[in-house]
């Protein structure tokens, strides 16, 4: 189960983070990757990580705020493999501060890196699925699309993961007839280079000990299963799906 060989699968922010986890955990499943992020010295370094999977690795500079960049990625892919299977929506960044004291490119900022980014790309990779009856959509959302928080004064992020939450719901149900699935990953506290920072700090440790009942941060690889079995063949009844891999955040 959950062989992804031959398949080509496209990541974005793949050059750090959780969007790097993802392209390892793709290749290791046997996926050729098309990895995506605004650096290419990151980039290339990681293709020469994957080529060991014997699989092919297309790096793409690619701004997802950025439609031409986007069409132009999605010309590219299709050339070459002349499909796409699967699309990881993992780019992201935030302006983390509260309502009453963003300001509007703070805001604008935030919104366009996290959700409207979505959009674009799913609206240019999906297009090639459609001429292949086929595809997996797999949106990188948070557990604060799906909730508020009382430590960290973070607005927009909220409001463009739960953006991300609900255009999930909205274009599954719109591609479903083309055998396109689309769900949402919500992931809790995991290190990145965005959150490093936050997490690591005593006060942060202790309010994650309270209020995440695992009593803990996520660890590398633990959202990889969770996106592997919505990527697979054998989850093709599954879209719609809003998925948290939190440790029980927001079960309580």
């Amino acid at each position: 189960m959950f062989n992804l060989k031959d398949k080509v699968t496209v990541i974005t922010g793949a050059s750090s983070g959780l969007g790097k986890q993802m392209a390892y955990a793709f290749a290791k499943q046997g996926s050729n990757i098309v990895i995506m992020a605004r650096r290419m010295e990151r980039l290339e370094e990681l293709k020469k990580e994957l080529d060991n999977e014997n699989i092919e690795v297309l790096p793409i500079k690619c701004d997802v705020t950025n439609t031409d960049d986007i069409n132009k990625s999605a010309s590219l892919v299709e050339e070459k493999f002349g499909k796409v299977d699967i699309l990881v929506n993992c780019a992201g960044a935030s302006k983390d501060k509260g309502v009453l004291d963003m300001e509007d490119s703070e805001w604008q900022f935030t919104i366009d890196t996290d959700l409207t980014s979505v959009f674009k790309m799913t609206r240019a990779f999906a297009s090639i699925m459609k001429k292949n009856n086929y595809g997996r959509i797999i949106n990188i959302a948070s557990m604060y699309g799906l909730v508020g928080n009382s430590e960290i004064p973070t607005i927009a992020y909220h409001s463009s993961k739960g953006g991300v939450v609900n255009f999930t719901r909205a274009a599954a149900a719109e591609l479903a007839p083309h055998n396109i699935t689309v769900n949402a990953i919500c992931p809790g506290y995991f290190y990145t280079e965005l959150t490093t920072q936050v997490l690591d700090t005593q006060k942060f440790q202790e309010f994650a000990e309270n209020h995440v009942p695992m009593k803990r941060y996520g660890k590398s690889g633990e959202l990889n299963a969770g996106a592997i079995f919505l990527a697979s063949d054998e989850a093709s009844y599954v879209t719609g799906v809003i998925l948290p891999i939190d440790g029980g955040y927001t079960c309580v």
